[in-house]
This record gives structure tokens, C-alpha cells and sequence, in this order.
């Protein structure tokens, strides 16, 4: 199998964390960073069905994109994925607010900030706006870690995996003081104590 993934985003970096936690060595990684010839090429051979990265080739030429499809894939029959229906409707419900709410937001912020062509969106009402919404909604996650070690309970699965990867980097990154979500830090440094882990 072959991973198309940029280097920098967060959305790559999930996967990429996951393969690590799980061991696996039989991806081969190609890097698309924004605005390079990688992903043009990449593009351009029909790679990368929504025209961004990551997308996860199947050795039957089947490509597979949207970095939380791609968790669920590798995810089947590993502990990242709880077998009972509603802990896993639980973790797609994570999953699916990541995507819909916290992603926008954050992952936005942290654009808007680190990449040179998007600095003139960075307007200071815009960058105000999301760090009111990015504390919001970080205080969601807060209030559910602050009884439990992770966003299920009492193990990881495919909903932290997917979180963390823009959340770790939110202060960082994205300007947003972490200091004031203590559960949040202690999440981070589980998940960076895990076997495997592998930072952005």
C-alpha cells in the first residue's frame, strides 16, 4: 500500500501516527506537500480523488481518501476500535464532530498562522473569531477527559487518534493557550507515551 500524505498537516499525521502505534512497516509513504510538484504529480495521475492528501492506495489500485476513512480501514479488528455498537457509534460520533467542528477551527487557526499563501486570511477579526470558537470547543473535549483517560473511557480508540493530531499541536500552532485545559495536557502526554508514538 502506498500513503500520499502531506508532511505538515494534521490530517496526514493521523494516520501516519496510527500505522506507528500499530507497528505496521508495509506502507510506503509519498510526501504531497502544499504546492509542490509531489502533489501535482499526484494529482495529475488520478491519485487523490478529492484532489488533497492523505489517500491510502490498496494494492488493488483502489484509493482511498479523508484521513478518518482511512483510521476506520486500518482500524478493523484492532483495540483502536471497541466492538460494542454504542462505543463505536460513540467513536464515530468523535470522529464525525472532529471533522465538522474542531478541524475547522483549529486546524484553520494553525493555517492561518504557519502557511505563508493563506497569511491574508489571518485578519485579525477572523483570527479572534477562531480563537474564541477553537476554546469552545476545546473545552468540550476538556469537560469529557476531565473524569477519563481517554474520550471513551477507559481505552484509547480511533476518536483520540484522530483528535489529537491537530489538538497537540493547537498551542504550538495555533496560538491557543493549552495551559488553561489541564486534562487536555494529560491526554497529550498519554498518547505521546504510547508504544510507537511517532510526533508530527
Amino acid at each position: 500500500m502506498i500513503l500520499y500524505s502531506m508532511p505538515s498537516s494534521g490530517n496526514s499525521y493521523k494516520v501516519r501516527l496510527l500505522l506507528a502505534l500499530l507497528g505496521r512497516r508495509d506502507v510506503t509513504l509519498r510526501d504531497v506537500e502544499y504546492q509542490t510538484p509531489a502533489l501535482a504529480t499526484a494529482k495529475a495521475a488520478g491519485h487523490l480523488p478529492f484532489e488533497r492528501a492523505p489517500v491510502l492506495l490498496l494494492e488493488d489500485g483502489t484509493a482511498l481518501p479523508e484521513s478518518n476513512a482511512i483510521l476506520c480501514y486500518l482500524g478493523e479488528g484492532t483495540h483502536f476500535i471497541p466492538q460494542a455498537p454504542v462505543a463505536r457509534a460513540q467513536m464515530l460520533a468523535w470522529m464525525f464532530w472532529e471533522q465538522n467542528q474542531h478541524e475547522g477551527v483549529i486546524a484553520v487557526r494553525a493555517a492561518l498562522r504557519c502557511y505563508a499563501h493563506r497569511a491574508a486570511e489571518a485578519t485579525p477579526a477572523r483570527m479572534d473569531a477562531l480563537l474564541e470558537r477553537g476554546n469552545q470547543l476545546l473545552q468540550i473535549m476538556e469537560d469529557s477527559l476531565a473524569t477519563q483517560d481517554w474520550l471513551l473511557g477507559a481505552d484509547i480508540s480511533l476518536a483520540d487518534i484522530c483528535l489529537f493530531a491537530y489538538t497537540h499541536s493547537a498551542q504550538t500552532r495555533g496560538g491557543y493557550d493549552l495551559g488553561q485545559f489541564p486534562a487536555i495536557r494529560g491526554w497529550i502526554a498519554r498518547v505521546q507515551a504510547r508504544d510507537g508514538f511517532e510526533a508530527l
